[in-house]
């Protein structure tokens, strides 16, 4: 309990003020008992890089980043452990030999060192992949946005080329859509994108991939395909989005129109897919408001 008194002192930690004790505590004990054992018996291993304790303490920092503490808080949470460690230590001085003590500080500083650089990298290759997400991804509906779509779908034709499958991509828009920000705002219309990019995402394959081509404007493209994969796929949603209506989740008369192409039988690119997916989504919109 000495660490959690000591974060609290001054507010050195200020995140500790809103959990209860155990929170406060988290995984400071397990640390302790370990740092105990190092000092004691010493093991290479113990500190290497994917060690248990190594882990413990990525998943220590990972738990409190997801309570709220900031970086400098949970490096701090660490060095406190240090200070606690190192004045019971010192306490204790005058029964050890000069070498012994330096041999302890040393054994000490090296655990801690070890467990806040685990915090750090850990912080930092969280932090990378979160930035390589939100530069990949729609931050409204997180699924790809239309550059790292169109990426994904290039590499895709080359494999579906390479191999001689087929493909398709689907274009889907949502039908007066724009009514829906006029007359029930912005915020709602925020919150039935995101309703219909997860129906739409949820209807695909695990081997399919959506985008969001900007707007109210979706894509997905199909592998591996026979005749029936789009007809069920689009079944698939019309079912979700009704069902959502039902639920309240999404306005009354929620509704979408798609275009299709394949490659290789319609279009012998990603610029002819597109093409044509757009061209056939447009006359089943103007279909649909005749």
């Amino acid at each position: 309990m000495d660490v959690v008194e000591e974060g609290l002192l001054d507010d050195q930690l200020p995140s500790l003020q809103r959990l209860g004790r155990l929170g406060q505590l988290g995984d400071i004990p397990t640390f302790i008992a370990e740092l105990a054992r190092e000092l004691l018996e010493p093991q290479p291993e113990r500190l290497a890089i994917g060690s248990a304790l190594a882990a413990q303490a990525r998943d220590h920092a990972g738990e409190r980043e997801a309570l709220g503490f900031a970086p400098r808080e949970i490096v701090t949470e660490f060095l406190l452990l240090r200070r606690v460690l190192w004045r019971f230590v010192s306490a204790r001085a005058a029964d050890l030999d000069t070498d012994d003590v330096l041999l302890v500080e040393r054994r000490l500083n090296d655990t801690i060192d070890r467990l806040v650089t685990e915090c750090v990298v850990a912080y930092f290759d969280r932090a990378t992949s979160e930035l390589a997400h939100r530069a990949h991804h729609d931050q409204l509906t997180g699924l790809l946005h239309h550059q790292a779509f169109l990426g994904e779908l290039e590499m895709e034709v080359e494999r579906a080329r390479r191999y001689g499958h087929g493909l398709a991509l689907v274009f889907v828009d949502l039908d007066n859509f724009k009514a829906v920000n006029d007359t029930l705002g912005h915020p709602a219309g925020d919150r039935a994108l995101q309703r219909f990019a997860a129906a739409f995402r949820g209807s695909l394959r695990v081997f399919d991939l959506a985008g969001r081509m900007g707007g109210d404007e979706f894509a997905a493209y199909l592998v591996e395909i026979d005749e029936e994969t789009v007809p069920r796929l689009l079944d698939r949603i019309h079912d979700r989005i009704d069902e959502l209506v039902e639920l309240d989740e999404l306005p009354t008369g929620s509704s979408f129109s798609a275009g299709c192409a394949t490659f290789p039988d319609e279009a012998p690119d990603v610029d002819g897919l597109f093409r044509l997916a757009d061209s056939r989504l447009y006359e089943a919109k103007r279909a649909r408001a005749a």
